[in-house]
Parts: C-alpha cells; structure tokens; sequence
C-alpha cells in the first residue's frame, strides 16, 4: 500500500449554528492546518497515489480566504469539513482539520 499526505494552511471565517449559546455563533476566522491522507494499491501512469497540487487546488481553491457559510452547504464546524474534505479527494480516506493549536477534529472512512 502506497500512502501520502498533503498539508494545506487555509485562513477562512464561519459561524455556527448551534443549538446551545457559544461565541462561535458569531463570525470569526481560523487559520486551519489540514492534513489530507490518501493511499492506493497502485500508482497512477505518472507513479503517484495522488497528485499534490490537484489537491490544493480542490482544497484552497474553494475554501482559502472564504466565508465557510457562504461556500459549504452545511454547518462548517470542524468535523463536517474533515468529510467533505475527504469527500472531495479521490483515494482520500483520512482527513484532520486544525482550526487551532489544540483543537483537532478528524474522519476518517470506513473500510
């Protein structure tokens, strides 16, 4: 089994809708650090699992410096990006979502 990984530093804002009170209601922004985890059996015809600028184009290309709100259409808390990250990537079967320092969500598919 072949595996890489791609980290993407992605700066957004969103708010979230939540059923309790939080500051996270209100607009803010994070600088994410995502890690994209894709693996396969076999290379492709140019001996890659996955080539990394498609997946920062896929990535940063719709969610660097956006309104999360605005481009998802979902609640765009931490664990519901992880899946459509990993959604969005062929071979992707983990992904890890920093919105800060000490704050990590992941998803990874079932197999």
């Amino acid at each position: 089994m072949y595996y890489v990984t791609k980290r993407l530093e992605i700066s957004s804002s969103h708010s979230l809708s939540l059923s309790y009170k939080s500051k996270c209601e209100t607009l803010h922004g994070h600088n994410w650090i995502v890690y994209v985890h894709c693996k396969s059996k076999t290379l492709n015809a140019d001996g890659m699992v996955a080539d990394f600028t498609d997946i920062k184009k896929t990535i940063s290309g719709k969610l660097d410096h956006q309104n999360l709100n605005e481009v998802l259409p979902f609640n765009p808390t931490a664990e519901n990006i992880a899946k459509w990250i990993c959604d969005q990537i062929d071979y992707c079967y983990k992904v890890e979502v920093w919105e800060s320092e000490n704050n990590k969500a992941c998803y990874e598919k079932d197999v």
